[in-house]
């Protein structure tokens, strides 16, 4: 049964959506031109405009926005609402040390509550769901985000926030917890814990977890949705746009629906900048044409993948995204070869006795680039012989070489030797001096 929290705009027929986009991005745009000293001169110098916005065609004439422009007016400087009517900040961390940071109207949480309602709904979520959010509180808008949009529906909400991860496992057993919110990597690590602690999957009610934050593979789906005994889903969101919510896997689990009434999409080469059609992968941007507090116009983030707009069994109009492979600043350059960890991620979950945890470290030596992967094996591998390892051994590296199409070196270490993260898993470490 599909379950949804505004049934009307999930279903709006496409040409009333793009209507309605169309006013919204009209507004919008009139608005941060007229409030937003930063855009009201990026739009100047590229020529452009409120009024000759006339389509949803004329989106690619207005100005990228990009993470560096939110670092340099660092901290209000993108807010196009005045300090006064902004009612909370989030923020990311960065490479440089000066936070990225987010403000928020109360019609921006309003909306934030709305989306993320309609992606616990997608989900299969009610009110009658007992949710534990196990995201981390704070200026990260995983756990906030998370909590907002469950009590919106209505659900029974556990603001557990990420750690103390026996007391969670005590949570899920005494309080009947339906659902999940965390990362991917946090879930695996509790199955672990579930495993040490001696519960067994009939102790649970888990039937849904509601994962984000981090990319991870098809292959990491099953794994968490045989441990954890639930169906596992995908949600996608960053803080400059909104938080967790942009996105959300409905049930049949095949790309993301983002929410196209508040979050206009876009697919462009990153080379040429110019826009892609649907089915073509590229750098994922979008425009917040619902937000007052720091709406965005074309916000690059990063983000690779692509768009369809091929009809969901689901009902739902809006169009879909494949789940993030990875991002055009973290992708590793290996001996000119472009390499994602994902892609290393599916070669290796495809062994059976593989643990997911996995770590993978770059190094240069004699001027070329060498991958070690570092793999965690099931207790009761470890004690086969030697010969059996091997086979297991070259099979990993035959796999992975086949998927980036570059020779790497597999070590075997014991469970629970990779370091576990209650966050975003750490799982490239560089070597190199580039």
């Amino acid at each position: 049964m599909t379950h949804y929290y505004e049934k009307g705009l999930e279903t709006m027929p496409r040409p009333n959506l793009e209507k309605l986009q169309l006013k919204h991005l009209q507004t919008l745009v009139e608005y941060v031109y007229e409030k937003c000293h930063f855009y009201h001169k990026k739009m100047d110098e590229a020529g452009i405009k409120p009024s000759d916005i006339k389509c949803l065609g004329d989106l690619k004439r207005l100005p990228f926005t990009t993470k560096q422009d939110l670092r340099d007016n660092y901290p209000y400087g993108m807010f196009s609402a005045p300090v006064n009517e902004i009612v909370r900040v989030h923020a990311s961390s960065g490479t440089t040390g000066k936070l990225t940071v987010a403000g928020y109207t109360q019609n921006d949480i309003d909306v934030w509550s709305t989306v993320m309602a309609r992606s616990l709904a997608a989900c299969g979520c009610s009110s009658s769901s007992i949710v534990n959010v196990a995201y981390g509180y704070g200026l990260f808008t995983g756990g906030l985000g998370a909590h907002y949009g469950s009590e919106r529906l209505g659900a029974l909400t556990i603001p557990a926030s990420s750690g103390n991860s026996k007391r969670q496992l005590q949570m899920f057993k005494d309080f009947k917890v339906t659902t999940l919110c965390c990362t991917p990597s946090y879930a695996l690590y509790l199955a672990d814990e579930m495993k040490n602690e001696g519960y067994n999957l009939s102790d649970l009610n888990l039937k849904q977890g509601i994962f984000g934050a981090e990319p991870w593979s098809e292959e990491m789906r099953v794994q968490i949705e045989n441990k954890l005994g639930l169906k596992a889903y995908n949600i996608y969101g960053l803080s400059e746009i909104i938080g967790p919510g942009v996105s959300v896997e409905c049930e049949y689990q095949n790309g993301s629906h983002i929410w196209e009434d508040h979050f206009l999409p876009e697919i462009i080469d990153t080379e040429t900048l110019e826009p892609l059609g649907y089915g073509q992968q590229g750098e994922l941007v979008f425009t917040t044409i619902s937000k007052t507090g720091m709406p965005l116009l074309r916000y690059r983030t990063r983000d690779l993948c692509s768009l369809t707009d091929e009809p969901c069994k689901c009902g739902r109009t809006h169009v879909r995204m494949a789940k993030v492979i990875g991002r055009s600043d973290d992708m590793l350059i290996i001996g000119g070869v472009n390499v994602f960890p994902s892609q290393i991620e599916s070669a290796l979950f495809t062994v059976k006795g593989i643990e997911p945890h996995y770590q993978i470290i770059v190094d240069r030596i004699n001027n070329l680039d060498k991958i070690e992967i570092q793999v965690e094996l099931e207790d009761e591998l470890f004690s086969d012989e030697v010969k059996t390892l091997q086979n297991l051994k070259n099979q990993l590296e035959k796999n992975v070489a086949s998927a980036i199409s570059i020779s790497v070196k597999i070590h075997f270490v014991s469970r629970g030797t990779i370091e576990r993260s209650i966050g975003k898993a750490v799982r490239v470490i560089d070597k190199r001096r580039i």
